[in-house]
């Protein structure tokens, strides 16, 4: 099925004796914002140590390779590719060696100017070893002329604007650094005398250490055997945090920018039955981030809620097709209908986003069958109309469905007997920012916050024309 990828997720513990193996727990928690690779490096306090592998973190981290981390620091990333390609080499942290040290390297987001960044440095004869954004930020740091890695980050990120939530790892400092703008979340938590810190405070719930709060947008944080120090070394830019972290990403039992996710969720919920309400009998969340704001849609609306939707969780990476075509096989092997919930009942199905409306099609069909007299489909969020360049892997403009066709016409395309989105306005509501309103929505208005040149939209987006209109709907 698809939906936009997961950016990545971060984990980072100093002063522990366990630091490799809670580090491994910490990536286990995170997961499910990345599933294609998974790297661990650890600090002895003389040098630093790296596991990284291809797959799921279980599958990486044997007893042996665990025994291979050694030392009280770690950091550890679990990825998703939103650019660059997938292989061993992209896998995460990156450690390179250069006179200032040792440096493990991090990132959870995505440098819209990395391209034209790495293009200068190529010429000025720099050879990179991967596709990814993250080591542009390595070669910068290189060449800074700040002796302190400290004062070499901040000279690096003076120049380079985009979203980024890092980790930095020496022999003896574990550094966290967030954006001016915020966009991914970066949670700071305490083990006992260890410092923790992650993208999301469920990796923080299975270690039992407590979330202290947020690192903040534009802030530093190094933590070494002193301690915890913070500053802010950059201009203060207005804040721009992903709202889509509360939409679908981030897991429902964390705390993201402070706020918990299913409490966000389930708002969505209350306020689309307020804004769309269905003449129907049941509520079925498409799960699994479809459950929350389906608990919430039947909770406000007095409609029966149902897991009429069974998932799969033991799905991997890849599955063999049998050789006998079978229709929507993709979505079969993940989902599948509990017919004596769905028979003779009006539906209403609730789903977190509509991204290229292939798979809500299939999904729609796929409960027709199972006996549902009516359906009707409910989005726990505004049409996406843009890609993001800030760490998610949206399709490009011409593949996403709500910018090219009416609400009415993606009913019509999915085969729901009506269509209903969550506004902008309510979504804002549900996830009510204590500060005032911070979050991009870049992906529902197409107002980036940081200006994306032509050399970042073609990197980003294919050629034009590759959907149209035409595609989706022929005889419009």
């Amino acid at each position: 099925m698809y939906k936009p990828k997961e950016e990545c997720g971060v984990f980072g513990i100093f002063n522990n004796e366990d630091a490799g193996r809670l580090a491994y727990l910490g990536l286990y928690a995170l997961q499910h914002r990345g599933q294609e690779s998974a790297g661990i490096v650890s600090s002895d306090s003389d040098r630093l140590h790296q596991v990284r592998g291809m797959g799921y973190v279980s599958e990486i981290f044997s007893h042996d390779e665990l025994s291979r981390l050694p030392g009280r620091a770690a950091i550890g990333h679990v990825r998703y590719s939103t650019a660059g390609s997938v292989s061993l080499r992209e896998a995460q942290p990156f450690l390179v060696d250069g006179y200032r040290g040792q440096i493990a390297l991090c990132h959870n987001g995505n440098l819209p100017y990395a391209s034209d960044v790495r293009g200068q440095l190529e010429l000025d004869g720099a050879i990179f070893s991967s596709t990814s954004d993250t080591e542009v930020v390595l070669h910068k740091i290189a060449r800074s002329r700040e002796v302190d890695l400290v004062g070499a980050i901040i000279d690096t990120f003076t120049e380079i604007e985009g979203a980024y939530s890092m980790l930095f790892l020496t022999r003896d400092r574990l550094i966290a650094v967030r954006d001016p703008r915020g966009f991914r979340p970066l949670c700071l938590g305490k083990l006992g005398d260890s410092y923790v810190v992650a993208s999301e405070t469920c990796a923080f719930d299975l270690i039992e250490a407590t979330y202290l709060r947020d690192v903040e947008p534009g802030e530093i944080v190094v933590i070494d055997s002193e301690g915890l120090h913070s500053s802010f070394p950059w201009a203060k830019e207005k804040a721009a945090l992903c709202i889509f972290e509360h939409v679908y990403f981030s897991r429902p039992d964390s705390l993201v920018f402070g706020r918990s996710v299913n409490k966000s969720r389930h708002k969505m919920g209350r306020q689309l039955a307020r804004e769309y309400p269905a003449d129907a009998d049941i509520v079925v969340p498409v799960p699994d981030s479809g459950v929350s704001a389906a608990i919430g849609y039947a909770s406000e609306s007095g409609l029966k809620f149902r897991f009429g939707l069974v998932r799969n969780h033991y799905v991997g990476r890849t599955f063999i097709e049998p050789k006998q075509s079978i229709r929507h096989f993709g979505v079969k092997i993940k989902l599948n209908p509990v017919r004596d919930l769905i028979e003779g009942q009006r539906v209403v199905l609730i789903d977190d986003s509509i991204v290229r409306g292939t798979t809500s099609k299939k999904i729609v069909q796929m409960v027709r069958n199972a006996g549902a007299r009516e359906v009707h489909v409910r989005i726990s969020c505004p049409p996406t109309i843009a890609p993001c360049f800030y760490g998610v892997d949206t399709p490009t403009r011409d593949e996403l469905i709500a910018s090219n066709l009416t609400v009415e016409e993606i009913a019509r395309f999915i085969g729901a007997d009506s269509l209903g989105y969550l506004s902008l306005e309510g979504l804002l509501r549900a996830c009510e920012d204590p500060l005032g309103n911070r979050h991009c929505t870049a992906c529902y208005t197409n107002n980036y916050p940081i200006p994306v040149t032509s050399a970042a939209r073609t990197k980003t987006e294919r050629e034009e024309g590759l959907f149209s209109r035409e595609s989706f709907w022929p005889r419009i």
